[in-house]
């Protein structure tokens, strides 16, 4: 049977709770069609999780790792794959640090190595694995079970490289600064690692409202995040010279308001005192933003917009050349994993058409923002196009990203209708071919959601990633909806 076509038949009503998104076994989606399906699922109901046929990878098991690890897991005890025996251990390291005592054992299966916990160890390994992005792939415990065969390795070899000179020419730099990453989060993570070389024992600065894991990796994870949403530069000025964290680290833009920092002025402020910066430009992409000036280390989940395809987890880590701590950072970068060759293999396939896609994304997000615009059941729309400091950072033709915010005039309840009778996909992630919704704040922060509200992210905000529909006939199924 022909996977279905998600341009043309999204999976938008009831009855498609738990279809992958898209329908492929290495999905990294999982439709979540109705706001009491996203409720169901943040509370952990049965009927909701037994109907999830994958999960978006980093915030649980793929079926396939799932099976890896109910063959090899000890009673009472879980397991968590990694791809190698460095990642492994630095994971049983995190849970002997969270919970001194508990029992965890590491097991080489195949390729991989699985760590297996007990009851008090299991919800730090969880964490790790999310916050980190560091688990075994669905496409290695595809090859370790045999649903699957191994890659030749020379294969792996060319699209690793074809891999690098594409990011590269993008970017502009030498495919040598370019690692590959088993997704976004790793590739933070390797970067954390080589700060901590060069600034050991400090905790981050994070600038503007968080990707959860972006904020949480260094919190958790590493030696603490401190968060900090201003846009006066006297007190980003004040808090360095108080904190002098490792590093500050921003998002291009952030996710979900869509905002950018002032960047080369928090770059100047950072390198005044001695303090890297991170950049993640997953959401702008170095298609649309020039930053290399400014950043000295740029990490992007190449699982988005670069892949397109939804069916991939990968990341990459960028050392930026103009960085004047370029040659410290190579010397310190020591990624506990790297891309898996399956992984690279369908990666480098479905990135091929990646600039031509990108602008086409870009197009049809920014004729979506404007039209929203102009509904009367519209409050507000947040969208790349309305911040000066995303302006001043793109390249000559460059759009505003994929992805686009909005609010309802009438709150939730007009947001959890309007989310129900929305004839496009709906779960999580963003940079598909096909358009894919979420009532954003809901997944990211269920637990902390008076903390969003008053950061300015409402519990009712709807978050739109823009594919590749007719942008017409796209409107139409949004018209429908608010005008239910």
């Amino acid at each position: 049977m022909s996977p279905r076509d998600l341009l043309n038949d999204p999976c938008w009503q009831g009855a498609d709770l738990g279809h992958p998104l898209p329908d492929h076994r290495h999905a990294v989606s999982v439709a979540l069609p109705r706001w009491r399906d996203v409720i169901a699922y943040e509370e952990q109901e049965a009927s909701c999780r037994d109907a999830l046929r994958t999960v978006y990878p980093r915030f649980g098991q793929h079926p396939w790792v799932s099976e890896l690890c109910q063959r090899v897991a000890r009673p009472g005890f879980t397991a968590w794959p990694f791809p190698t025996e460095a990642a492994a251990c630095a994971a049983e390291q995190h849970c002997q640090r969270q919970a001194p005592g508990s029992t965890t054992r590491r097991m080489a299966v195949s390729d991989l190595t699985v760590l297996q916990c007990d009851p008090a160890a299991s919800p730090h390994a969880k964490a790790f694995w999310q916050h980190t992005g560091l688990g075994a792939s669905s496409r290695q415990a595809a090859v370790v079970l045999g649903h699957e065969p191994a890659p030749k390795p020379e294969a792996a070899a060319e699209a690793k490289s074809q891999l690098r000179a594409r990011l590269a020419a993008i970017h502009g730099c030498d495919p040598a600064l370019i690692s590959l990453h088993p997704s976004g989060m790793s590739g933070l993570h390797a970067a954390l690692r080589a700060i901590d070389v060069l600034t050991p024992g400090r905790p981050t600065l994070q600038l503007g409202f968080p990707y959860v894991d972006v904020l949480k990796q260094p919190q958790v994870v590493f030696h603490g995040g401190e968060l900090l949403q201003t846009t006066d530069l006297s007190v980003v000025s004040a808090t360095l010279d108080q904190l002098k964290p490792a590093a500050v680290i921003v998002e291009l833009p952030s996710n979900p308001l869509l905002r950018c920092v002032n960047l080369p002025a928090i770059a100047d402020l950072a390198h005044q005192r001695g303090i890297p910066l991170i950049a993640d430009d997953t959401i702008g992409t170095a298609i649309n933003l020039a930053v290399l000036p400014y950043v000295d280390l740029l990490f992007t989940s190449l699982t988005k917009s670069f892949a397109g395809s939804g069916d991939v987890m990968a990341g990459s880590l960028l050392i930026s050349p103009s960085s004047p701590w370029n040659q410290a950072l190579l010397k310190a970068l020591q990624p506990l994993a790297a891309l898996s060759d399956a992984d690279a293999i369908a990666l480098n396939e479905a990135s091929r058409d990646v600039q031509h896609r990108v602008h086409q994304l870009d197009a049809h997000c920014l004729t979506l923002a404007q039209r929203l615009e102009n509904h009367p059941a519209i409050k507000t729309v947040m969208h790349p196009k309305d911040c000066s400091n995303f302006r001043a950072l793109m390249r000559p033709g460059a759009g505003f990203g994929c992805l686009l915010s909005f609010e309802l005039q009438d709150g939730r309840s007009r947001a959890q209708q309007v989310y129900d009778n929305l004839r496009i996909s709906k779960g999580p992630s963003l940079g598909t071919c096909f358009s894919l919704a979420c009532p954003y704040t809901l997944l990211a922060h269920y637990d902390e959601l008076a903390w969003a509200a008053d950061c300015g992210v409402p519990a009712h905000l709807l978050r739109v990633s823009v594919g590749l529909e007719d942008p017409d006939e796209l409107w139409q199924r949004f018209v429908d909806a608010l005008d239910a």
